[in-house]
């Protein structure tokens, strides 16, 4: 049988690092990670498993005091407590002095971790709110968490898996504190890295079950062209397979041969649809085996060794080796020569098998993913969540979830913590699977919320009714989701650029806030917000607007410093909680002083694929230094492993010598995808305007077009096309200078908004345009007997700066 690679399993742990004895083995992988095993023959496991991969770290200072009895073992973080005998409660114990919460941080065996950090889960089925969730690696309390590896399959050099020996125990002790990232890098560095995920992931997905004829699905990527809503990935769900089968053979849930009423020549209809520059993924639910109505059944039956003419089903066995050599080779591969580029694994028949620890979702996964590698591209699957490690083999499915404000208010939290188990590539049904009711408001919300997520993959059941087209909905719903939608492929540059170093740095494209500042008690505060890769912080409306207001509203925490609304251009000091209202077309993001966001241009934006883009728009956020490294590649291929890859660097340097200056780098070993040239727009936002600029590309001056949005108070440069390997300056001589918040302005639109009678909007707008001071303007309008919800949504706008 012949597997792909796996990548990161670098090798065993050293010698220097182990503390042995008969029966137990002590590895001090780091400081703040220790190995703990117990075995009754003295006999220990240093295969890679499915969870852990490399345990070769560099061997940390320990020292080591031992009697007959007693061993205990100290590093500068960690002291372990051993009595010699079966790991118990009363026998083994570690104490953390990483700082932590918790005034005694110690754990002893077969203690559950009190006030941990929690990961994720398993899916979403059926959710409609919140559910329980599975253990993360670590605990605001105690500073430490577990992974238990004492029942995972051991990974063998030839691909193959091997339940393991029982009666062990083999657990892994994270004790980090708040030391969340780097705990984080570690635990990557043991169970392997989260894989580069190919360019086409990070545009917009349609996805729906429901069965679509060839034709019916041609005209509707046409229709999305048409409307200029730009695609990446077409997902087929599993109506492509026969499903009105003989009851004796299933339920239809599985199936391998196409339909061929609905899809009369599939290798066509998957051409065309890459002739639309979208890549294709089938659904499968492979829990039913194949049935001797499937078109492969005789050949596989032969390749099986079974005979063909009894007509008996081929039972679905991934313990089976065998099973899965002919399962790739004739239900997967042929596909894949006629045009399916990934495959939706969609398993929901529990987690038995036939032999100890062979989850069935960990090993389709594992096998699917690499078998999607076999030719050198980069795999991707879409798949089930199966624990920890399960970040080896994205991307996640999330399920089947209820169509409710409660689904939507779980889903930014639910996408945040998984990062506490190094889960990053969350994909859900944005908008929701089925029940609920048609609510403009709510698909807007959570769209919103999708574009700001890992994956956009928009989704729905069959119902007649429930589809997530944007021209099923009115105005101006319509054109906010096109919005969105649009605004999705805009960020592929940012968000591309995230993947890599979600990659080779270990930084989650979603983190919650504490990951940066875990000393804040208000960064826990606020699980539904989220910083979204190094430059913004995004806080979803989960919730119903205010119908008085006709605003929308979330509670915001923001970390000291400065930070600007990327749609509304408003200004915020932060070190502070804050109420922030947003009309239905607006979602709070918020961009910290001196951010780069490299983004493709709004003509780019609007058609399928998501090619490296000719034209560039570069907003750059005013108020301190910044720095952004633009990373490009081929988008599908391994060659990024030899090399094969470009970076942009933009730098900002903010009143530095009595000007500020913006540099585009030349692109390092400009790769054969990357435009030769390249033109940008950029806008210098928050700013006073000025015309003391001068910009040069390869030390020639160039001209350019210049506005200034009023808005967002922005300096917009559209600049010539320029060579991608020459140096462009644009240099604002005297420097720039931070804009106030128009508070007039502002206010007279929210009072445009809201639902009061026009002589109180005029006595507040003439209150506050009067007496020019924030403070008494607020305590003349608590005069007028406002409710608090339009006193709160004018105070966000007189405090913001």
């Amino acid at each position: 049988m012949k597997i792909s690679k796996l990548h990161g399993i670098e090798g065993n742990c050293r010698p220097g690092s182990v503390v042995a004895g008969d029966h137990y083995r002590f590895t001090i992988l780091t400081p703040q990670l220790i190995r703990m095993e117990y075995a009754y023959d003295g006999v220990f496991e240093d295969r890679p498993t499915q969870t852990v991969l490399n345990r070769n770290f560099e061997t940390p200072y320990f020292t080591v005091y031992e009697t007959e009895k007693q061993l205990e073992i100290d590093t500068e973080w960690l002291s372990i407590s051993y009595d010699k005998k079966e790991f118990s409660i009363s026998g083994l114990s570690v104490k953390v002095r990483s700082e932590s919460r918790g005034i005694h941080s110690t754990w002893h065996f077969s203690e559950p971790v009190r006030e941990g950090l929690w990961g994720t889960a398993r899916d979403l089925d059926q959710a409609d709110g919140g559910i329980p969730l599975e253990a993360g690696l670590q605990s605001r309390l105690g500073g430490f968490g577990i992974v238990d590896d004492s029942k995972s399959l051991i990974l063998l050099e030839n691909g193959w898996v091997e339940p393991r020996k029982q009666n062990v125990q083999d657990i892994y002790f994270f004790g980090y504190g708040y030391a969340y990232t780097q705990c984080l890098h570690d635990f990557f560095h043991l169970c392997g890295k989260t894989p580069l995920l190919p360019r086409y992931a990070f545009g917009n997905w349609w996805s729906r079950f429901y069965p679509y004829k060839d034709s019916e699905y041609n005209a509707l990527m046409d229709q999305f062209a048409a409307e200029e809503v730009p695609l990446s990935v077409a997902v087929i769900d599993m109506d492509w397979h026969l499903r009105d089968i003989h009851p004796k053979y299933g339920k239809g849930w599985t199936g391998y041969t196409w339909n061929t009423e609905l899809f009369p020549d599939p290798s066509a209809f998957m051409a065309g649809l890459h002739n639309r520059n979208l890549k294709v993924t089938l659904n499968l639910h492979p829990a039913e085996g194949v049935q001797p109505h499937e078109q492969m059944y005789h050949a596989m039956s032969c390749a099986l060794g079974r005979d063909p003419d009894k007509k008996q089903p081929i039972h679905f066995d991934f313990c089976d080796q065998s099973f899965i050599e002919v399962y790739f080779s004739y239900l997967h591969h042929p596909q894949e020569e006629n045009g399916v580029d990934f495959w939706w694994i969609d398993w929901q028949q529990g987690s038995a098998s036939r032999f100890p620890g062979a989850d069935p979702v960990w090993m389709l996964n594992h096998f699917h993913f690499l078998d999607n590698a076999r030719n050198g591209k980069r795999p991707m699957i879409l798949a089930r969540y199966a624990g920890p490690g399960s970040h080896r083999y994205p991307v996640g499915f999330s399920g089947d979830s209820i169509i409710s404000w409660a689904s939507l208010q779980f889903q930014p939290y639910f996408t945040a913590t998984a990062a506490n188990i190094g889960y990053g590539w969350w994909s859900h049904d944005i908008g929701g699977h089925a029940g609920g009711a048609k609510d403009d408001e709510l698909m807007v919300r959570w769209l919103q919320f999708g574009a700001f997520s890992p994956i956009m993959r928009l989704h729905s059941t069959s119902n007649l009714f429930n589809g997530k087209e944007p021209w099923k909905f009115s105005e101006p719903t319509h054109s906010i989701m096109m919005y969105y939608l649009q605004l999705r492929h805009k960020l592929v540059p940012y968000l591309y650029t995230m993947n890599w170093r979600c990659h080779k740095d270990d930084e989650l494209l979603v983190q919650p806030m504490y990951y940066r500042y875990p000393q804040k008690d208000e960064a826990y505060e606020v699980p539904n917000q989220y910083e979204f890769g190094s430059e913004l912080i995004v806080c979803p409306i989960t919730s119903p607007m205010d119908t008085s207001l006709q605003l929308g509203c979330v509670t915001a925490w923001l970390p000291e410093g400065t930070y600007f609304d990327l749609f509304t251009g408003l200004r915020y000091h932060g070190g502070r909680r804050i109420n922030l209202y947003r009309l239905i077309s607006e979602i709070p993001v918020l961009a910290k002083a001196g951010a780069i966001i490299p983004m493709a241009s709004d003509k780019e934006a609007r058609k399928n694929g998501v090619e490296l883009p000719v034209h560039m728009e570069i907003k750059v956020f005013g108020g301190a230094n910044g720095s952004f490294d633009l990373y490009e590649d081929d988008g599908e291929s391994n060659d990024y492993y030899e090399g094969q890859y470009t970076v942009t660097g933009f730098e900002f340097l903010w009143n530095n010598a009595n000007e500020t200056l913006f540099t585009i780098r030349p692109a390092i070993d400009r790769i054969s995808a990357m435009p030769p040239e390249r033109q940008y727009t950029i806008a210098f936002t928050g700013v006073l305007d000025t015309d003391n600029i001068t910009v040069k590309a390869g030390g020639s001056p160039v001209c350019y077009l210049k506005e200034y949005d009023t808005k967002l108070n922005a300096i917009v440069l559209s600049l010539p096309l320029c060579d991608t390997g020459s140096l462009t300056t644009v240099r604002f001589a005297g420097g720039l200078f931070l804009a106030e918040n128009c508070m007039q302005k502002r206010i007279f639109d929210l009072l445009n908004t809201v639902q009061l009678g026009y002589e109180l909007k005029e006595k507040i707008y003439n209150s506050i345009c009067n007496t020019g001071n924030p403070a008494k303007a607020i305590c003349e309008l608590q005069a007028m007997s406002l409710s608090l919800s339009i006193l709160a949504a004018i105070s966000e706008i007189l405090f913001a700066q």
